[in-house]
């Protein structure tokens, strides 16, 4: 009986480990043991491959998955995140982007991940003939939007169901974030060989206008608000975009490299993180001047990258790549009243309720 029982263990131990090399190609709908099914914040991490996920209800770290191919092989560098439904949709680029956004790698790929948000499983793996920063979905999660970064800049449409490329539409240099109005009437590529913005129209898939802004633009990031704000880490400004007439309406000199910006609509601020000192910075919206003024600026932690808020605008979490953490902020105090050890490399993050 005691070599039955030992044969036994020994069995179900190389099924345990098989089974957690799989993917999700591999198993079809196995759980894998997670069952996120509260509201939650997603941390991509970067240099571990991982997923981080923390429970909003504690701010605790209350999951950790592995980011695999459908290989069932760890990718190398995923970098942003987003989501719909119950869908996940992580860009891979492939190399460590915590130091700074401009330039790819020649003849480099990147990938698209889509994963099960509540089992953290991989459902498709997708290869991109180029270099990529993010991928996200269309608003009405019909498609899947990714740059691809080279000389001659481009987007790639590809079907959320049947993961075939439906577009592919011309933009600048170099292109990095491929993001959506909040309304979702246009899609922003910034394009930071070209030190532009190229504005799309989502349904025709053409280029509707070529905005300049600053050297090395990265991301242009929505806010309820009808403007997008644009972080061009080289020239250290933030580009202020309205809309609806696709025109830069101010320029925000920081004298920092920003990591992100990000608008809290129930607060009225505008948030920069400043990853080389650790900090972020916080602006008001002065009436009288119509221009956003500096209000203040408090410690994050090393690296300080992504921002993302509470729905209620009450708490904020920011991702610190340098020290491997994650700040839960108090919006009102501009405070950090907890700090939560996550993967190394912290970059994108999501809430999703």
């Amino acid at each position: 009986m005691k070599n039955r029982a030992t044969l036994l263990a020994i069995a179900t131990t190389i099924s345990l480990t098989v089974l957690s090399s799989c993917s999700k190609d591999d198993m079809g709908d196995m759980p894998m043991g997670k069952n996120i099914d509260y509201p939650a914040a997603y941390v991509v991490n970067g240099e571990s491959a991982t997923v981080s996920v923390i429970k909003l209800s504690d701010n605790t770290v209350s999951e950790t998955f592995d980011i695999m191919n459908s290989g069932g092989n760890m990718v190398m560098w995923p970098h942003h995140i987003y989501s719909h439904q119950n869908h996940l949709a992580i860009g891979v680029p492939g190399m460590d982007l915590s130091a700074g956004h401009s330039g790819g790698m020649a003849g480099m790929k990147g990938r698209i991940l889509i994963m099960d948000a509540v089992k953290g499983t991989v459902l498709k793996d997708i290869e991109t003939p180029a270099m990529n920063h993010n991928a996200v979905y269309s608003p009405d999660g019909t498609e899947i939007w990714t740059t691809q970064m080279a000389m001659d800049g481009k987007v790639l449409v590809y079907d959320a169901n049947t993961y075939a490329v439906k577009n592919t539409i011309a933009v600048g240099e170099d292109p990095a974030e491929v993001t959506f109005s909040m309304d979702g009437t246009k899609a922003y590529v910034c394009n930071g060989g070209s030190g532009t913005v190229s504005v799309i129209n989502p349904s025709t898939k053409s280029v509707v206008a070529t905005l300049t802004v600053g050297d090395d633009p990265v991301g242009a990031w929505p806010a309820t608000n009808g403007k997008m704000y644009v972080d061009n880490e080289a020239s250290q400004t933030i580009s202020v975009i309205d809309v609806a007439t696709n025109a830069v309406t101010e320029t925000i000199s920081l004298g920092f490299m920003p990591g992100y910006a990000a608008h809290n609509a129930s607060k009225n601020e505008l948030w920069v993180t400043d990853p080389m000192n650790g900090k972020v910075h916080y602006w008001n919206w002065d009436n009288g001047m119509s221009m956003w003024m500096h209000a203040g600026v408090f410690d994050a932690g090393a690296g300080a990258h992504a921002i993302v808020f509470t729905q209620d605008g009450n708490i904020a979490y920011v991702t610190n790549q340098e020290s491997n953490t994650v700040s839960v902020v108090n919006v009102s105090s501009h405070a950090v009243t907890k700090t939560l050890n996550v993967g190394k490399k912290p970059n994108g993050i999501l809430i999703k309720m």
